[in-house]
């Protein structure tokens, strides 16, 4: 498949060799609009928005991937395999499912189990286990701790499955020490083995799988502010 692709517009080099990626194009638009400098979008296709500018003098990009593992999935592979990405940053939102998770806290996917069956596209014969790259995790935790910014690092669970018909299942990870719950990090790090790059999932848990609680809309802007500018900082 050649450039542009069905899903993204835009051409040869309109793209940084990092590109962070929220779920919600809009929260695209908002670190565009309030991060970079020289600003320009580079796709409008589906509204999934995406922008390359500049961020303390590094080309940076910035791009929705939508919910779920195959929306990320499309846009990670042809971001990794047509237009010769480095590494993606995922920057989410999560569920807490430990209990010494607590909200606004800055969870780090060093892995991402996943019930999705993601993986039997590559005919393997046993377990995948998707990981962070190393290289970035380290960059996110030491800047983390230059900033003053707690953070976590674990293994999450990525599902295909928001609204789960069966009650026990968050239970059944937590025993195993899965610390959260999202939908996209394990087909992203997939994408990124398979095509020899990087990638990265850095979380914000804006509400808590057995307690209950969630964040205000004040509460999630302040709390992912802290969790964009990590992201930035390392790109």
């Amino acid at each position: 498949m050649s450039i542009p692709t069905p899903h993204i517009e835009a051409g040869t080099g309109d793209i940084a060799k990092t590109v962070l990626m929220p779920g919600d194009p809009l929260r695209a638009q908002f670190i565009a609009d309030n991060y970079l400098e020289d600003v320009v979008c580079f796709n409008k296709v589906r509204n999934m928005l995406g922008f390359t500018g500049t961020y303390k003098d590094k080309k940076v990009s910035v791009m929705g991937s939508g919910m779920g593992m195959p929306s990320i999935g499309i846009y990670s592979y042809e971001l990794y395999n047509f237009y010769n990405v480095e590494s993606i940053i995922r920057i989410g939102s999560a569920g807490g499912i430990a209990d010494d998770v607590k909200l606004r806290d800055i969870v780090i996917a060093m892995g991402a189990s996943t019930s999705s069956s993601f993986a039997s596209q590559y005919k393997l014969p046993g377990t995948f286990a998707p990981i962070a790259d190393f290289g970035l995790l380290r960059k996110a935790v030491e800047t983390a701790e230059r900033m003053g910014i707690k953070v976590l690092v674990g293994n999450v669970i990525s599902t295909d499955i928001f609204y789960n018909d069966d009650m026990e299942t968050n239970s059944l990870w937590k025993k195993m020490n899965i610390i959260a719950v999202e939908m996209e990090a394990a087909a992203l790090y997939m994408n990124a083995a398979r095509a020899g790059k990087k990638a990265l999932s850095l979380l914000t848990i804006s509400d808590h799988i057995f307690t209950g609680e969630e964040l205000s809309a004040e509460d999630r802007q302040k709390t992912f502010r802290e969790m964009i500018e990590i992201a930035l900082e390392i790109a």
